[in-house]
């Protein structure tokens, strides 16, 4: 064969595997409201730098006829590229080759290049719309989806992993996603489950539709699988680019440092003022957090999900920081089962691939009741001081608000390893607030006072007085500066700036045991 008929054979096979399942089903996608599996790596990726791996692979299934059906690529695209210049490794789940279903040569494909991006130290990016297991090649299918598992698992804190559901992930799929550090799903396209409305049916007569069990809203405000929840699939490309942005390469990186225009030294004196003087008032955490972050840019995560903590990526001087801060606005702030688990999954993250942790404190306690405490509110509240006592990075608190009780001493205080411990003048630091406070300190006194409402009274400002300032914490070390509220950028960025080269560590050990 002339090497014109060899190429012109190689140029024809090129074209055939970029073809995927056919024009049929490439329309069917577009009918549906998606991309097709190349479509999204040419959104998502530099135009030009996507280099593909093993285009020419096809499945190996010999049973129910299927040597007959061998399509290049055999369901998912693989290989690499660059995101805004740097190096990212991806695969992309084909619906239109088998309903995107996964085959051992398939789950072959993700495994390679999932190693490679761990090999050179990049992130990896699935993109998920599959059917779910070949049905046709039983239990290699099993074998293929536990090999990805392995390799999310053995990878999860050496390089940054992020999954786009963009079509349904159903049954053991669920479970790649599930691993990875962000889930990004797109509404009324997107869904997830273990089992889908015809088996919830016959097992529990539960009558439910797609959207409802596994729905991008769902995941993203009950379960919090999703950590971000999109209007289309632009918007999930966007959300994506965005988050890379603020992530470094691998775990032995720093993250990306960029050109800062935003004076260091800016002053805000809106801060002096936007607590309220009433203790019980709410006010919007966001805006504190806007105002002095670079440019007033906060990129939140899981926004949707446990409202009464912030959690959320922003630069300080060009440098990215991981955010964390309770939410007076909703549920006065208090820590639950949600906010405590969604918390520590994002410091963990944070200080696994070395991004500092800046903490906005405003937390009346943990929530009371039985279906707090029947619901596991001790271990779930363990897992966020867990994750801050464990974390290594540099970390800075600033106390709002109220810092009260245990949740004073789980929001990264001084005593469970926190750097830089700030309060703003209207931090009130105590066991409990006055109202639960004069009732245990002076139970004798009001019971036997004539005019128990004015005694109350006088005995809460007593107690204010004595406990309810920033200054009791501060006289003991607990507290490293009471600072002027319109100060707190620069004052954030020269401990940042300090903390630049801090070295900490943990104890020698296989790993710990946190209370899952």
């Amino acid at each position: 064969m002339s090497i014109e008929k060899r190429l012109f054979e190689l140029a024809n096979k090129r074209e055939i595997g970029k073809m995927g399942g056919g024009e049929k089903r490439i329309e069917k996608q577009h009918q549906k409201g998606k991309y097709t599996a190349r479509e999204r790596i040419g959104m998502i990726l530099d135009r030009g730098s996507f280099e593909e791996f093993d285009l020419f692979v096809t499945h190996r299934c010999t049973d129910f006829n299927m040597e007959k059906n061998r399509p290049l690529t055999d369901g998912v695209i693989t290989g690499y590229g660059t995101i805004n210049g740097r190096l990212v490794f991806i695969f992309s789940q084909d619906f239109t080759i088998f309903g995107g279903s996964l085959s051992k040569t398939y789950a072959e494909k993700i495994v390679k290049v999932m190693d490679m991006a761990a090999k050179v130290g990049a992130p990896i990016i699935g993109l998920n719309d599959s059917g779910g297991a070949r049905i046709q090649e039983g239990v290699d299918s099993l074998a293929g989806y536990a090999d990805i598992f392995l390799k999310n698992v053995l990878y999860s804190g050496v390089i940054p992993q992020i999954s786009l559901v963009l079509g349904p992930c159903a049954g053991g799929a669920v479970y790649s996603p599930a691993i990875t550090d962000f889930v990004v799903m797109v509404d009324k396209i997107s869904y997830m489950f273990l089992t889908g409305p015809k088996v919830v049916k016959q097992v529990t007569r539960e009558d439910v539709t797609t959207d409802q069990l596994g729905g991008a809203s769902i995941h993203s405000t009950k379960s919090g699988v999703s950590h971000f929840i999109c209007k289309d699939e632009e918007e999930a490309f966007e959300s994506l680019k965005k988050l890379i942005s603020y992530l470094p390469q691998n775990n032995s990186e720093s993250p990306p440092v960029i050109q800062n225009n935003d004076p260091i030294d800016r002053i805000d004196e809106n801060l002096d003022y936007v607590v309220p003087e009433n203790p019980s008032k709410p006010y919007d955490m966001k805006e504190i957090i806007e105002t002095i972050v670079d440019n007033n840019i906060f990129f939140e995560v899981h926004a949707q999900f446990a409202k009464n903590l912030i959690n959320g990526f922003a630069r300080m001087n060009g440098m990215p920081v991981g955010i964390v801060a309770n939410q007076p606005k909703v549920l006065a702030g208090v820590l639950d089962n949600n906010s405590s688990i969604k918390g520590a999954r994002f410091v963990r993250f944070c200080d696994a691939f070395n991004i500092p942790l800046i903490v906005f404190e405003d937390v009346p306690g943990f929530m009371p009741g039985t279906n707090q405490e029947y619901n596991g509110i001790i271990k779930n509240g363990a897992k966020l001081l867990y994750a801050f006592a464990e974390a290594t990075v540099p970390k800075i608190t600033v106390i709002v608000r109220k810092a009260y009780g245990g949740a004073y001493c789980v929001m990264n205080s001084k005593h469970i390893r926190g750097d830089i411990n700030l309060a703003w003048p209207s931090a009130e630091i105590a066991v409990m607030g006055p109202e639960g406070g004069v009732e245990v300190i002076y139970s004798k006194e009001i019971k036997e006072s004539e005019d128990k409402d004015k005694t109350v009274t006088e005995l809460k400002e007593k107690y204010v007085e004595l406990f309810a300032n920033p200054y009791n914490a501060a006289k003991r070390g607990y507290i490293d500066d009471v600072i002027v509220p319109a100060n707190t950028r620069i004052r954030l960025i020269k401990a940042l700036e300090m903390l630049s080269t801090k070295e900490d560590f943990n104890p020698s050990k296989k790993h710990g045991n946190i209370p899952l």
